[in-house]
């Protein structure tokens, strides 16, 4: 028998997808979508029926390739390069997405990165580039997405609420993460933030939410899983015993940006195996 180690490296450890047309006729942006959790939120989304905006910064052949695999689902989908931290280009992106889909039903904020550095070494430059892409970008999208929700209002056919925000949070807004001050940081304001949207526009019936992965098979933390050395001191953090994988939080995505969680505001879905759980007390500590 295959061990969960041996195929840490090829192959993923998540189920098939499975999804439903949950959001025929709505039209979805996420953002950072051209590789790893984007990409996998992307996909699912078009998937369920919606009609997706597949935003990138860098990779436009990685965005396009996306953007194909969601038409393979029916779905529409073009590519918008933009930096979620420019105001002025997450402008011209809603302005174009209203353009071409007519509105915006479902926003997934999910562009960041990170910039790691002890805290004595860390720039300014780290310190804010993290801070305006992780943050400052889900503040900026969320408020161009919240004026065409208001303006709009809810269409009872397509969905019971009048928008709704997923912001792409991390197991890191919880669990403090040394040598990686400025993205825990971006995190646990993330976390704030979609709470108090969420108090904010919940009587508008503009349901605001999050997702927070824990140890997910992406492209930016490939350090973390690519040998089997790596793998194995990952998962005495996982009780679950195995990675996540993209299409782990997609499920999640599709289901939050549907009326099968219509009453959910204001939550943080942790997707982490049970990392959150914090394995190294399950013997006493």
């Amino acid at each position: 028998m295959t061990s969960p180690t041996e195929q840490s490296t090829a192959v993923s450890t998540a189920p098939p997808i499975a999804v439903p047309k949950l959001l025929y006729g709505q039209k979805a942006l996420v953002t950072g979508a051209n590789s790893g959790i984007g990409k996998g939120v992307a996909i699912a989304l078009g998937q369920a029926g919606a009609d997706v905006v597949v935003n990138y910064v860098d990779g436009e052949d990685a965005a396009n390739a996306v953007v194909e695999e969601i038409k393979k689902s029916g779905a529409l989908a073009y590519a918008q390069q933009a930096d979620v931290s420019s105001e002025d280009q997450v402008a011209a992106m809603f302005t174009r997405m209203v353009k071409e889909f007519g509105t915006i039903d479902i926003l997934v904020s999910n562009a960041g990165l990170q910039r790691d550095s002890a805290i004595h070494e860390m720039t300014l430059e780290e310190w804010n580039k993290v801070l305006s892409v992780n943050l400052t970008g889900q503040f900026l999208c969320a408020r161009a997405a919240v004026g065409e929700f208001l303006r709009r209002g809810v269409v009872p056919s397509i969905s019971s609420a009048a928008g709704k925000i997923i912001c792409m949070s991390s197991v890191h807004q919880e669990i403090p993460w040394g040598g990686h001050a400025n993205y825990a940081t971006s995190k646990g304001g993330i976390k704030l933030m979609m709470e108090s949207m969420a108090q904010e526009l919940a009587p508008k019936r503009i349901r605001v939410n999050a997702i927070a992965p824990g140890a997910i098979r992406t492209p930016i933390n490939t350090t973390a899983w690519d040998t089997k050395e790596a793998y194995d001191a990952l998962m005495t953090l996982v009780p679950y015993g195995r990675i996540g994988e993209p299409e782990d939080i997609a499920r999640a995505a599709v289901w939050l940006a549907s009326d099968q969680s219509d009453y959910v505001v204001g939550t943080t879905l942790f997707v982490d195996g049970g990392m959150t759980l914090y394995p190294g007390f399950a013997t006493g500590g």
